[in-house]
């Protein structure tokens, strides 16, 4: 850690030297934003290069861009693809701004897209572990009940797989599903699932920009292990009033945007509600029709440009599920809220200030009569402020630096009886309070054209708030006293430092080595019995008895593009070396617990693997082939003995197959087909009998695995709309597992009936063939 240290001072002070050489150089900069021409949307990661030169930058995640130059005549090549390529000549003797619209081009516009940077950004960008999918491409992409799923079509990617069938919980590298930080308009989802996990909470019709990174993390970003899920919502149409919409077989989604007054402000707001509800009173049985079960939810956003230096943002987020019947039931909600103020204080200085707030609860609730009743809530609660900078030290040497404050208000759970004749005590547990603090600083540079460099440091601090009661001290996860503080004094401390690099080595436009490590860092854990995650799941904090998890991530990769950028090929290995790694101990009690500490358990771990990938971007045909081999351990004293044992995400073998295909103007088909490695689990081994009662005997953890899993979607995408037409709409037929194969979701053992002494394994799986169709309209 030292040797590591004492580089990224060299890399910093490589940084000041460039400054300083910047300074001898009269130099002048062009800046400004690069639009969608048809609805004024920021493009992301457009490129701005200067023809005939190896000079150049992208737009930034709200379509800035800005470039340094030294004084002279220049043309400006700015491009992204799916739109038509603009060339700018500029004679540069002062600082100029310079705003682009480019045009969604024609000939391009039925394309599946797979990344929206410069054509050759999969060789020529240091970052690597990184993934970006566009809107076109996941809408191609077969799905359940034809809901267009953001967090389905990443789990198509190398090194992503599912944490379970059907379900929006994930594992990258190995990592658990509570170790992938998912922002939406930068505010965390700490619950991106509805009905169990079935649907994620994103409507497609919404979003504008999805990045994973599963390695690689910038510096500005941290607190999970893993990777990190940026969804980026539509700014709204600044040209137009505009409408999109979905009617299928189990939801409708509406979604309106348009401008305010002038091109200055927009607005977007978008819904979507299920009505399974509405089907169960059409039964004849009498406790489904008093059944409910439905969820919904809003995006809402609003953006204004005060003036060609400062703009603000406000958006939000509202989603619900709700089950029940006339006894009982459980509700559980997201809601975040995003505030933003872009401000350039100069050319090459670019800042954001956002003011973030994340709300998750759960509420359940049981009502047989006046006696017997009870409800039991839980509720997690952020609220962050964040001030990011970028500064464009020179043509190939950019800074960015920023400080992040975050207040946890964390309620693990609190219920009882809800009538005074109620038999159930009331009951709680305390709330947990924090401060997480974040300070980077990261650069990327170009050295002598084929070098690029990318380095960072983040050092971040978590405190603990004193609730005002007597917390217990564990030594060997036994009390060993209790001790109370002022309510909100600090009275545990924990910092750490977490370093990025990145280095690509450009053989020449179409090939590239790179490298990168990065250390990550979780303060606050998931409680969970199920590895695919569940809405009862309960988060705790980093304290003086749980010590938080450290991640080092090593990855080296190869890129090729072939055919002129058609095709894109890729080869990554990665290892992680994971410290004071969690888990739970046999046969824990994770639910309204109020010792849950004592139930932890902590120890090492490592996760490797290989992942290789195929693209075809352009054509009639588009989509990729990937392969993933990988392996993920644990060791922890207390549990399997003391041996190594799997980890629940440890599947060595994933294929994903994903394909779109042009047939005519009117129809696409597209298909795709996944394989992975059986889940592993604990299965009882025997048993034995004490009292008459049947007590299992079970195998090490995790030594057994689930069948083998695969499944092929199909769907067909018919437009019905005319060229020209105003109103454009589509049929899209899909089937989810085509091939209606049986894929297990649980194990149950039973005990025979009538022969008491044999026991016998039934698997449970969730789908057969699902068909469904859904009409799609944009007007």
């Amino acid at each position: 850690m030292i040797l590591i240290n004492r580089l990224f001072l060299l890399l910093f002070t490589f940084s000041l030297f460039a400054l300083s050489v910047e300074a001898q150089e009269q130099r002048y900069t062009i800046s400004g934003r690069v639009t969608d021409a048809s609805s004024g949307e920021d493009l992301i990661g457009a490129g701005v290069m200067v023809k005939g030169t190896r000079l150049g930058t992208v737009t930034n995640a709200y379509g800035h861009y800005a470039l340094p130059l030294p004084t002279g005549e220049y043309t400006l090549i700015f491009s992204y693809l799916g739109y038509e390529t603009k060339e700018v000549e500029i004679l540069l003797g002062e600082d100029q701004r310079l705003m682009v619209r480019l045009t969604p081009g024609v000939n391009q516009l039925s394309e599946v897209v797979v990344s929206a940077e410069g054509q050759n950004a999969h060789v020529s960008k240091v970052e690597m572990s990184t993934e970006r999918l566009t809107v076109k491409e996941i809408k191609r992409i077969p799905a359940l009940m034809g809901e267009v799923d953001v967090i389905k079509a990443i789990q198509l990617l190398p090194g992503v797989q599912a944490a379970a069938e059907g379900t929006s919980g994930f594992s990258v590298r190995g990592g658990g599903h509570d170790q992938n930080l998912i922002l939406l308009d930068e505010a965390t989802v700490y619950n991106a699932s509805h009905l169990m996990g079935f649907f994620s909470v994103f409507n497609n019709d919404a979003i504008k920009d999805v990045t994973l990174y599963k390695g690689d993390i910038p510096a500005s970003f941290g607190g999970r292990l893993s990777s990190l899920l940026d969804i980026r919502s539509k700014e709204g149409n600044t040209q137009r009033f505009a409408a999109t919409g979905g009617i299928g077989l189990i939801s409708s989604r509406l979604t309106l945007e348009g401008p305010v007054g002038n091109e200055n402000a927009s607005f977007l707001v978008s819904g979507r509600r299920t009505y399974a509800d509405l089907f169960l009173k059409l039964s004849n049985n009498e406790d489904l029709r008093k059944s409910s079960l439905y969820f919904y939810d809003m995006n809402a956003k609003l953006n204004y440009r005060i003036d060609d230096n400062n703009r603000i943002f406000l958006s939000g987020y509202l989603g619900k599920d709700h089950f029940g019947n006339e006894f009982a039931g459980m509700d559980f909600a997201n809601k975040t809220l995003t505030a933003r103020w872009n401000h350039l204080f100069s050319p090459r200085l670019f800042s954001n200030f956002s003011l973030l707030a994340s709300v998750y609860d759960y509420a359940m609730l049981m009502d047989i009569d006046t006696q017997i009743n009870q409800e039991w809530k839980s509720q997690m609660k952020d609220w962050e402020l964040k001030a990011d900078f970028t500064y464009q030290l020179h043509t190939n040497h950019q800074l960015k630096f920023g400080y992040n404050l975050l207040y946890h208000d964390f309620m693990p759970g609190e219920g009882g009886g809800t009538t005074e004749e109620s038999i159930i005590a009331r009951f709680g547990i305390p709330r947990e309070y924090a401060l997480e603090h974040a300070l980077y600083l990261s650069a990327e540079s170009t050295i002598a054209n084929r070098l690029k460099l990318k380095y960072g440091l983040r050092y971040s601090l978590f405190q603990n708030i004193a609730n005002g009661e007597e917390l217990d001290w564990l030594t060997g996860y036994e009390v060993a006293y209790r001790k109370t503080y002022d309510r909100g004094t600090f009275y545990h401390n924990q910092g750490h430092l977490e370093p990025r690099l990145g280095v690509a080595y450009l053989f020449n436009d179409e090939h590239s080595v790179k490298a990168s490590y990065s250390r990550t860092v979780q303060y606050i854990q998931l409680a969970s019995n199920s590895t695919a995650g569940s809405p009862l799941d309960v988060w705790f904090q980093t304290s003086h008895n749980i010590r938080p998890q450290l991640c080092d991530q090593w990855a080296l990769g190869y890129f090729r593009n072939f055919m002129g950028n058609q095709y894109e090929a890729s080869a990554e290995v990665y290892y992680k070396n994971l410290e004071q790694v969690i888990d739970f101990k046999d046969h824990a009690q994770l639910i309204a617990n109020e010792n849950l500490e004592q139930e932890v358990r902590f120890g090492r771990g490592y996760a490797a693997g290989l992942e290789l990938m195929v693209r075809k971007n352009e054509g009639p045909l588009t989509g990729w082939v990937s392969y993933t081999l990988s392996k993920s351990r644990r060791q922890i004293d207390d549990i399997n003995e003391g041996r190594w044992y799997r980890s629940p995400y440890d599947k060595p073998h994933t294929v994903s197959v994903v394909a779109s295909y042009e047939l005519s103007p009117t129809w696409n088909i597209s298909a795709n087909w996944v394989y992975a490695s059986g889940t592993p689990v604990t299965y009882p081994t025997g048993r034995y009998q004490i009292e008459g009662t049947y007590v299992p005997i079970y195998s090490g953890r995790n030594e057994y695995r689930y069948p083998d899993y695969h499944r092929m979607d199909l769907s067909a995408t018919w437009q019905l709309s005319k060229p020209g037409a105003r109103l454009k709409h589509e049929l899209n037929f899909s089937l989810y597992n085509a091939y209606g194969r049986k894929n297990a979701w649980a194990i149950r053992f039973r005990q025979d009936a009538d022969r008491p002494d044999v026991t016998y394994a039934e698997m449970v799986y969730l789908f057969s063939v699902v068909p469904s169709i859904t009409w799609n309209f944009t007007f």
